[in-house]
């Protein structure tokens, strides 16, 4: 929704401030706060090399209150040790020490530390220490404070992701509104990305959790940039309760649409996620259709999403749709040969074992688009996947040979 950001949902604060990790000078420090007692869910990568803030988060979402979050980026603090830990610890500490000059009384528990940049570097914390300082002191809630949130989040991104949603039933009204960063090191389970999710639904935190896991299942966990699972992913979804809304059960239909609002925002984000992926040109949405499992649909369109050879010619606009079928045939999925058929672009190129005889220049014309769907079903089942991607470009290797230096 336009003029929506994160500081639109009512009791949130944030903002940025540039405090010397980056060299660039662009904004390394940005901040989230609830100005009320809040609960939160969240959920972290999978990966078994972790960053120390994920270690520490995973300990604080436990405590049940999530006042807000405390970001940089520039540095990942990851592989760090101890003083990895202490760091990200301080960073919480000093986030509520400060937060509480300006009434917002919570304890270092109350509050997610999230890195993300370069891997196997301390922290500068005299810089980070300052920046909280002064960040806490500048936080606020109009639209150009949820826009500084936005930008100090990134890393090799080229823009800003946000989206945001008002829903109700009857009278209540909600807002969700949400930022994330994410370009490069994107797989599933989770991506190379920190997603933020404000609401001021009240709703318990249980509930919460499992709208929280179901999201991410269905949108940031079907995302892949180029198969590197991160050190560092992380969701993280606070609920303020400021809206008063009547009280959400499991069978509600108020829980239902609270749901279904946070998976639209949700996956708005994580579209926006794959449309930036390092070097993209194009973003593309991978369909399987008629699987056995859904579990077989999603390994299915994850063969094809990640294929080196699909996305080079996805890049290229080259509809050799061989590359696309035979990238599912690999996946090792139950499908029945004879009735698996592909389309490019809504164009069917593939079916009943063989081509279709379509003109491949209409096909080529849809491949050029800045949006590609490709759809392949298998012919055995009613289960489907979605997953995005992005096409493999020579600026995506530029990017990543030079990242470091």
């Amino acid at each position: 929704m336009a003029e929506l950001n994160i500081t639109s949902v009512p009791g949130f604060m944030a903002g940025a401030i540039h405090c010397g990790i980056k060299a660039s000078g662009k904004p390394d420090l940005a901040m989230l706060v609830s100005d009320r007692p809040s609960v939160g869910a969240a959920v972290f990568t999978t990966n078994k090399i972790v960053g120390a803030p994920v270690v520490i988060g995973r300990r604080h979402v436990h405590h049940g209150k999530i006042l807000g979050c405390i970001v940089n980026s520039g540095c990942a603090n990851v592989c760090t040790g101890k003083r990895g830990l202490a760091d990200a610890v301080k960073m919480c500490r000093l986030t509520a020490e400060n937060l509480s000059l300006r009434g917002i009384n919570g304890e270092t528990e109350d509050y997610l530390p999230f890195s993300t940049g370069i891997i196997g570097h301390y922290l500068p914390m005299q810089k980070v220490s300052d920046g909280i300082s002064v960040l806490s002191k500048q936080i606020g809630s109009t639209f150009e404070h949820g826009e500084q949130f936005a930008q100090g989040i990134l890393t090799t991104d080229t823009c800003t992701k946000q989206a945001a949603t008002v829903f109700g039933i009857g009278a209540n009204k909600i807002t969700i509104a949400g930022a994330c960063k994410g370009s490069g090191m994107i797989a599933p389970n989770m991506a190379t990305m920190l997603a933020y999710i404000a609401t001021d639904a009240d709703v318990p935190r249980s509930l919460l959790r499992r709208a929280v896991r179901h999201t991410a299942n269905r949108t940031f966990n079907c995302v892949t940039v180029d198969q590197h699972t991160s050190t560092s992913d992380a969701f993280v979804c606070i609920a303020n309760g400021r809206a008063a809304n009547p009280r959400m059960t499991p069978d509600s239909r108020l829980y239902q649409a609270f749901c279904d609002a946070l998976l639209d925002v949700a996956d708005s984000l994580a579209r926006q996620i794959a449309a930036d992926g390092e070097g993209a040109t194009k973003l593309v949405t991978i369909e399987v259709t008629g699987a056995q499992y859904a579990s077989e649909a999603k390994s299915a369109a994850m063969a094809i999403a990640n294929s080196p050879l699909v996305k080079t010619a996805i890049h290229g606009g080259d509809p050799n749709w061989g590359r696309f079928v035979s990238a599912a045939g690999y996946s090792n999925v139950s499908m029945n040969v004879d009735r698996v058929r592909c389309w490019v672009g809504g164009f069917e190129v593939f079916g009943g074992g063989r081509p279709t005889g379509i003109d491949l220049a209409i096909v080529e014309a849809a491949m050029k688009k800045k949006h590609v769907n490709i759809r392949v079903d298998l012919g055995i089942g009613k289960e489907s996947a979605r997953i995005y991607t992005c096409d493999l470009s020579r600026e995506y290797i530029t990017i990543n040979a030079d990242y470091h230096t």
